[in-house]
């Protein structure tokens, strides 16, 4: 059976001010939906992605600021650095890790500059929204089998 992700809940503690930070990203907003008993729903969608996030009141009992390491993939890491820029987000210089397998948490073995060789899943750039969820930007232009 296909399972696709659909959702990420990002938590966050003051929805408008996340609504405007997603907006000046350039996302979609798909939904901005209030009940009766104080559940908020706002969900944004990102340019290309299937996948969408949520966040809101009383969407998630996660603290503010907890997610980290969302990752958003993009075909060229240098010019998604200079767009995330040039929308004003404070985007981190382009890395590689130093073990060349994965990013290591936070700023853990971060080698400044692009993978060396160019190496698909290895450059990456990241950026945190206004409560510190942390976004990472990997560049990937081909994809390896079966992804």
């Amino acid at each position: 059976m296909d399972m696709k992700l659909e959702v990420v809940v990002v938590p966050v503690s003051d929805v408008d001010r996340a609504k405007e930070f997603y907006s000046v990203l350039g996302w979609r907003e798909d939904a901005d939906f209030s009940a009766d008993d104080g559940l908020r729903v706002v969900q944004f969608t990102p340019p290309g992605s299937e996948a969408s996030v949520i966040f809101g009141d009383r969407v998630t009992s996660a603290e503010p600021g907890s997610a980290q390491g969302l990752h958003l993939i993009v075909s060229d890491i240098e010019a998604a650095r200079a767009e995330l820029a040039g929308r004003g987000i404070d985007v981190s210089d382009a890395f590689h890790d130093a073990g060349g397998v994965f990013h290591h948490a936070g700023n853990e073995a971060r080698v400044a500059g692009p993978h060396p060789d160019g190496a698909d899943y290895g450059s990456f750039a990241s950026f945190s929204d206004p409560d510190g969820n942390e976004w990472v930007v990997q560049e990937v232009t081909t994809r390896a089998p079966g992804r």
